[in-house]
């Protein structure tokens, strides 16, 4: 039932975003994703990972896409070596399956979410959306919500979220 009413509220959503970007103080959202995150200086790991996994134009595209996106600090956490062994050519299908976990498809803003929610990722698991002692999706912290891209949203998080294998 909660898909369902979550896939329903982002295909809404795809319509709406669709018919143009507009950020809460009436102006156009420009950058799109990538751009955003870049201009923002506290993803470069992402971006890293993004052009290592051949995901720039997909992220560049007309979306609307909702993007988890770990910050710098998060990646920091993963134990060492683990970010330099993803960026290998070798290893590019685990990362997409990473990185395509961090994505919905649609625009959902924070005032979207349910508590328990789940919603289904680009990779093809669920991610599940908790707001008892702070917004999370599964174990990460939600540290800020709704940056508007022109293309969709992101929702800044302190961890690297990992499918199930």
């Amino acid at each position: 039932m909660l898909r369902r009413t979550f896939i329903a509220a982002t295909t809404a959503l795809g319509i709406v975003g669709a018919a143009g970007c507009v950020m809460a103080d009436g102006h156009m959202a420009s950058k799109d994703i990538v751009d955003t995150a870049v201009a923002a200086g506290s993803f470069n790991t992402l971006v890293a990972a993004v052009q290592a996994a051949g995901l720039v134009d997909t992220l560049k595209g007309p979306g609307p896409f909702t993007v988890f996106a770990p910050t710098d600090e998060a990646f920091a956490k993963l134990p060492e070596g683990t970010v330099e062994n993803l960026l290998k050519p070798e290893n590019k299908d685990t990362l997409v399956a990473i990185l395509t976990y961090h994505v919905v498809p649609g625009k959902v803003m924070s005032g979207d979410l349910q508590d328990g929610m789940k919603a289904a990722t680009v990779q093809g698991s669920d991610v599940t959306i908790s707001l008892m002692g702070g917004a999370k999706v599964n174990d990460a912290n939600i540290v800020q919500a709704d940056i508007e891209a022109s293309n969709g949203v992101i929702h800044v998080i302190d961890s690297v979220i990992m499918p199930p294998m």
